[in-house]
């Protein structure tokens, strides 16, 4: 592994949130916004998308992640501090690349809320057809 600097920073994004991840050598504490990821990310399976990368790489207890995450709701937010922790190792050590992009975890999803229709309750949704 070719270590240069000692922070190495990766951006994710999904749905509307963002995170702006920064990942150095440590004992695998992860903080988002200077919260423990447990404290912030109550639900187990989040905690768990977060991990992802580093359980992927095996790199789960030799780097601390301190995370600026915003917008969205808690599971886009989770979903974009996977991205960001993947493109961080990724920026860190480029021979990470294939386990990460094998595993999906450096593609952006690219689902997004639809837009609301005119003359519609949602984006899909019509009023309720009354025969008479």
């Amino acid at each position: 592994m070719e270590v240069q600097s000692d922070n190495f920073a990766g951006t994710g994004r999904r749905k509307r949130a963002i995170a702006r991840v920064r990942i150095a050598l440590g004992q695998g504490v992860i903080l988002i916004n200077q919260k423990p990821a447990d404290e912030y990310f109550g639900r187990q399976s989040l905690l768990q998308i977060i991990r992802q990368p580093l359980e992927v790489t095996q790199t789960s207890s030799r780097f601390d992640v301190s995370v600026k995450a915003e917008g969205g709701g808690i599971a886009g937010q989770a979903g974009a501090v996977r991205h960001g922790i993947a493109r961080a190792l990724i920026e860190m050590d480029e021979s990470l690349r294939p386990a990460l992009k094998k595993s999906g975890l450096l593609t952006r999803d690219p689902r997004e809320k639809e837009s609301k229709k005119y003359g519609r309750k949602r984006a899909r949704k019509r009023f309720q057809f009354s025969k008479r």
